[in-house]
């Protein structure tokens, strides 16, 4: 039986269906569980969401279903939904979404758009990303523990740099780290320089690092995906859900958390009351992100390291 009810969210009417629908099947974690968190961490999500452009990776059936992802804003969307235009590589342009708003969010989360992927820039300024982005991919049987080893190479690179870096869990199988830069750069610039990271820690640690994106080379390494840096490319939005057997989420962590996994061998992997738990004993401790300037260093300063 279809289930159909009218939220009322902040002011404007969200229409939400089948909340009793199982989204996670190996733990009964359900549609209205799914709505319930996105309004719970909401505070401190929507932040991230403001005027960015998103592509919606939606799971109708749940987890174990079929999924798809959907760029073009879909035509049925409410007049409230808010969009922004995005370049087409092959010419034209998209109308994506731009979830920044509560009911906006619930009207997502209703379409069983179950993680959040977004872009590292910000609408109008569509060739300026606001920060570097590193995801580190394990090839098995690599995990996530040498996925923090490598973290941590990164944030010393960086630091030796004088610029600070911040982590989160992928909520998946990796690791994920966040240079802040919200100063006048383009992708021009970024890209070059992240690929040139990747480079020099597959020099350094040629036995733990492949930067190169073939997957017959990345058994046992991981991956330091610099290619994240592009004017068309999507990465999971800090604490977006994953699609996986339990509802993880991509989460913030200190640098002690990743040195202490890595110390400990205990992997880092948190689920929605983990992480509502964690926000409300830490705050949201990966903000600097979107606040903190930091100056693109000359890709020359990478030979003195």
């Amino acid at each position: 039986m279809r289930t159909k009810a009218t939220l009322d969210i902040e002011g404007t009417k969200v229409d939400v269906t089948n909340l009793e629908k199982v989204m996670f099947p190996k733990v009964g974690f359900t549609k209205g569980q799914v709505i319930d968190y996105c309004i719970r961490v909401s505070p401190v999500l929507l932040p991230y969401l403001k005027s960015r452009p998103i592509t919606l990776k939606r799971y109708p059936d749940g987890v174990e279903g079929f999924f798809f992802y959907e760029k073009k804003a879909p035509s049925h969307r409410p007049k409230w939904i808010k969009t922004t235009k995005v370049l087409k590589s092959e010419g034209g342009e998209i109308d994506y979404c731009v979830i920044d708003s509560l009911p906006a969010l619930v009207w997502a989360a209703n379409l069983a758009d179950l993680e959040l992927h977004t872009f590292l820039h910000t609408a109008p300024k569509i060739d300026r990303p606001n920060f570097i982005a590193f995801d580190l991919d394990p090839g098995p049987p690599a995990d996530i523990l040498l996925c923090c080893k490598v973290g941590l190479w990164v944030r010393d690179i960086f630091a030796a740099l004088g610029l600070q870096s911040f982590a989160k869990t992928s909520g998946s199988k990796g690791l994920q780290i966040y240079i802040p830069l919200n100063t006048a750069v383009t992708y021009e610039q970024t890209n070059p320089f992240a690929h040139a990271i990747a480079e020099l820690l597959e020099k350094q640690a040629p036995k733990e690092v492949v930067s190169k994106m073939a997957k017959n080379l990345r058994s046992g390494k991981v991956l330091v995906d610099w290619s994240q840096n592009h004017a068309k490319k999507t990465t999971i939005n800090v604490y977006s859900l994953r699609a996986k057997e339990h509802p993880t989420v991509s989460t913030p962590v200190t640098w002690k958390e990743v040195e202490t996994a890595v110390k400990k061998k205990k992997p880092l992997s948190f689920e929605t009351e983990d992480v509502l738990k964690r926000i409300d004993k830490l705050g949201d401790i990966f903000a600097p992100v979107l606040t903190l300037k930091q100056k693109l260093p000359a890709l020359s300063a990478l030979q003195r390291l």
